[in-house]
């Protein structure tokens, strides 16, 4: 279980069971939209999880293109 601070996620279901691939998938969308500072993304996100689950991820388009300019893995594992 993982609990979003207001600043990442200000809904009522802020608790997310990362045994849940849709409830881990719906946390990574939403660090990644909402995530101001580097540290949330440290925090929240894990690498080989973030590989495992981006083809799911409903992102902005800009926010995904942002991303696997960044990230070239994450294109491959797209």
């Amino acid at each position: 279980m993982a609990e979003l601070p207001t600043h990442l996620d200000w809904s009522e279901q802020r608790v997310h069971d990362l045994d849940d691939d849709a409830q881990l998938g719906l946390m990574y969308e939403r660090v990644i939209r909402e995530a101001a500072h580097i540290d949330d993304l440290r925090t929240y996100l894990n690498a080989s999880i973030l590989i495992r689950v981006w083809p799911r991820l409903f992102l902005p388009v800009l926010a995904r293109q942002t991303w696997e300019a960044r990230f070239r893995h994450l294109v491959r594992a797209a």
